[in-house]
């Protein structure tokens, strides 16, 4: 049985004041969540902040991204190390926004996933077709290759180590959502391709869905067999609104 993960990715959200009170709510409810992991992933600069206000609770915390090098002459980028030096454990690698906005591509997204994994992070590997992807019938190819990416630079069994979210980009922060069939079609496509190689590998990894999953809608997306957890934006900036989708998770 996996457990259920629920990660909020800010993006680039918030104040000192904003977190402090996000978490001091996060904290006060967090007792009313079962059996749910709770993960926040908050921009860099408030790692160290956030790292203080959850020491102890069970909450945890990563990164939004990383860079691929280990050190050097790469002014705005942040190593792995820097994220283990304030004990994360996971990293958001390859979302919708970083690959559309920011040019990164499959390869960058897997030597992304193989950095953190080297590092004991444990990767949020994030993949999803835009609205004319979907609209021209291509999802599963285009999930298939961000997926192949990884497999073919880390080989299958890596998958074990990390996360999967799947996002389909056309339901990231406009208020539409894939339909639980929808969600549940894609993340199932997922698992059997990964099956194919390693059918262990595929029961085990926990696959997210990440595409405007919020207190309304979260009950329903859970349910299906194949969605383990929610990667949640939005939502994820209200502390009774992400607990509600937490306690909906386990």
């Amino acid at each position: 049985m996996r457990q259920k993960l629920v990660a909020g990715n800010w993006k680039m959200n918030g104040s000192r004041a904003s977190i402090k009170a996000l978490l001091d709510g996060i904290k006060q409810g967090i007792a009313t969540v079962e059996s749910a992991e709770v993960a926040v992933c908050p921009p860099y600069v408030y790692l160290a902040d956030v790292e203080a206000q959850l020491q102890g609770t069970p909450v945890v915390w990563g990164a939004q991204n990383l860079s691929t090098e280990a050190s050097g002459a790469f002014t705005g980028e942040i190593a792995s190390s820097m994220l283990q030096d304030f004990h994360c454990k996971y990293v958001i690698v390859g979302h919708s926004e970083r690959r559309s906005l920011y040019g990164e591509d499959d390869a960058m997204v897997a030597s992304k996933f193989a950095v953190a994994r080297a590092a004991g992070l444990k990767p949020i590997l994030c993949v999803g077709e835009s609205l004319d992807e979907r609209e021209g019938g291509v999802t599963e190819a285009v999930v298939a290759r961000q997926l192949d990416a990884v497999i073919a630079l880390e080989g299958v069994a890596a998958l074990a180590d990390g996360v999967i979210a799947y996002e389909p980009v056309w339901a990231i922060g406009t208020g539409k959502t894939a339909s639980p069939e929808q969600a549940q079609e894609v993340h199932q496509f997922i698992r059997q391709r990964i099956a194919e190689q390693d059918a262990a590998v595929a029961e085990k990894v926990q696959i997210l869905y990440g595409g405007s999953m919020n207190a309304a809608n979260a009950a329903e997306l859970l349910t299906q067999a194949d969605i383990d957890g929610g990667l949640i934006g939005g939502a994820s900036l209200k502390s009774e609104d992400f607990l509600t989708i937490c306690r909906a998770a386990g």
